[in-house]
């Protein structure tokens, strides 16, 4: 294995790990800042060894092992924490450098211990925003990047808030805590949100060599169907449910055999997982039956039930999902939600109506470097044969995009309209 290797071999485990590590320090120390500088130091402290000694067994184990060194070694400097000290090192010998489970601790309201953080992370203290930028950063590992793409903000703006997070949490003298009753109910639309963009990133990666993170959509899943538990009289949560689990049905037919995104519309329906679909609809049913219909995550769930019921991309119900669009607009004011609508109402009017809205979008600021409004305006350029438009509109979307296999699939749809204008030539 080269350096290179070893690297990269490194980085992907501590992504991997990096949220059960900040989950177990947190809850030994009562302090999540202080748990992400030793995560921290644990990957620095790998990057340094492994490319000599190789890559150990148990990396995870490996990487928590050497965190809690650190955080005695930081508890001695301060001769303050005595106790947690007596702690720490009895846990180390009765663990034997076993990791911890987040599962395995079923002892309060919550019963996951990653989504039991994330509460802790979604203070009342921080503002909304903050709340889910910290979550997605210490306890997610998101990159600042990536947390930036699901805002749509700048990295700047998005390294400042979580600055400022840690910082009014570390004087609040915020402890490790799980909120329960009404606490817990003030700090459900944070979580879900946190929950919702956790989701996201693991079915469209930001960044990267792959188009999919499956193991992100699964921690979310999980943690989703804990939430349906923890408040079962809250719609949004079941909508939220319907919404991952109708989604995710459809994983193994997103990509090829070589990692390649496969789009909606190209997808083998075959592929699509039915048990998932139920329980989606099921979840969808309940959030109704609670009197969400009307949610955030409860409509966006019926517009992916509407796919779902759809045997083939022809039967689909476009002129219902470009009015549940409609609706979703009414409740929260978004150009990505109103770039959806556009594509609605593309397959259901026709592409000259929707190119009229997107052009009106080429203007919000908030959209000026994402890569999906150069896709649809490109798609929508081709299909009324304006081929040259298309071309430099997916042009423009391949340098906006981050993701490998996204910037390679663009490319390929460029290439599709360079031809087209070949061929009228």
């Amino acid at each position: 294995m080269t350096a290179a290797d070893v690297n990269r071999t490194i980085l992907a485990v501590w992504r991997i790990e990096q949220p059960c590590l900040i989950t177990g320090l947190s809850r030994m120390l009562r302090d999540v800042t202080l748990a992400e500088d030793l995560t921290q130091e644990a990957l620095v402290a790998a990057l340094e060894h492994w490319p000599v000694t190789g890559v150990p067994d148990k990396p995870g184990a490996w990487l928590m092992a050497t965190a809690k060194r650190r955080a005695l070694d930081d508890l001695r400097r301060r001769r303050m924490l005595a106790r947690k000290h007596e702690m720490l090192t009895r846990e180390q010998e009765q663990e034997q450098q076993a990791m911890p489970d987040p599962d395995a601790a079923l002892d309060d309201d919550i019963g996951d211990e990653l989504l039991r953080l994330i509460f802790t992370a979604c203070h009342p203290k921080l503002s909304r925003e903050a709340r889910a930028a910290l979550a997605l950063r210490m306890i997610c590992g998101l990159t600042t990047e990536e947390i930036a793409r699901a805002f749509l903000q700048p990295e700047a703006t998005i390294a400042q808030r979580i600055v400022r997070a840690k910082r009014t949490l570390s004087e609040s003298g915020l402890t490790y805590e799980a909120p329960r009753g009404a606490e817990l109910s003030e700090r459900l639309a944070s979580v879900l949100e946190v929950v919702y963009l956790i989701f996201n990133e693991g079915y469209t990666a930001a960044r990267g060599d792959e188009w999919l993170r499956p193991q992100l959509c699964n921690d979310a899943l999980r943690m989703g169907r804990v939430l349906t538990l923890v408040a079962p009289q809250e719609a949004e949560a079941h909508g939220l449910l319907a919404l991952m689990e109708l989604n995710a049905s459809r994983l193994a037919a997103r990509t090829d055999a070589a990692g390649d995104p496969i789009l909606l519309m190209d997808q083998n329906r075959a592929r699509w997982d039915r048990l998932q679909i139920r329980r989606g609809l099921l979840a969808l049913a309940r959030a109704h039956d609670l009197g969400g219909g009307q949610g955030f995550y409860t409509l966006q769930a019926a517009i992916v039930a509407c796919h779902a019921r759809a045997k083939t991309p022809a039967d689909t119900d476009w002129p219902r999902v470009a009015k549940l669009y409609a609706e979703l607009a009414a409740l929260v004011r978004s150009p990505v939600i109103e770039l959806n609508r556009a594509v609605a109402i593309g397959m259901a009017e026709g592409p000259a109506t929707a190119l009229v809205i997107v052009d009106q979008l080429a203007h919000e600021p908030a959209l000026k470097n994402y890569h999906l409004l150069g896709s649809v305006r490109g798609d929508l350029l081709y299909k009324l044969g304006r081929f040259a438009e298309a071309h430099a509109a997916f042009e423009v979307a391949v340098k906006l995009a981050g993701n490998k296999r996204e910037r390679e699939l663009l490319m390929r749809r460029a290439d599709e309209a360079r031809d087209a204008m070949t061929i009228i030539r």
